[in-house]
């Protein structure tokens, strides 16, 4: 839990990643609480979280999703319930649509998740 790092803020309101490609999308957001980097979740087709915890060595990150309060560290595979306030805000905006962002969502989208 020492790579927690509260004060830093999440970088946006979806998946960096995904959104810097024509046709991304992501079905849960996870927050590095370290950087504060949003990812895709492991479910999702490009597992940016997971693939950003690996190349960054930040092993813990939070869940991104509303009314979410966990903490999952890569590394030690442990889980935790709660843990430290992150800065705001600490979830994605609750009117955004799961799967997201919603034009980019193939009609197969349930086939495609992990």
């Amino acid at each position: 839990m020492n790579q927690v790092d509260p004060t830093q803020p999440p970088s946006g309101e979806g998946c960096v990643d995904c959104l810097a490609t024509p046709d991304g999308w992501w079905y849960h957001l996870r927050r590095c609480a370290t950087c504060g980097r949003i990812g895709c979740c492991d479910s999702s087709p490009s597992q940016h979280a997971s693939h950003h915890a690996a190349e960054s060595g930040h092993p813990v990150f939070a869940s991104f999703e509303p009314d979410e309060d966990w903490l999952w560290d890569v590394t030690s595979q442990d889980y935790y319930e709660g843990g430290p306030a992150l800065a705001p805000p600490r979830w994605r905006p609750a009117d955004q649509p799961v799967p997201a962002p919603a034009d980019r969502v193939p009609a197969d989208w349930e086939d495609r998740l992990n």
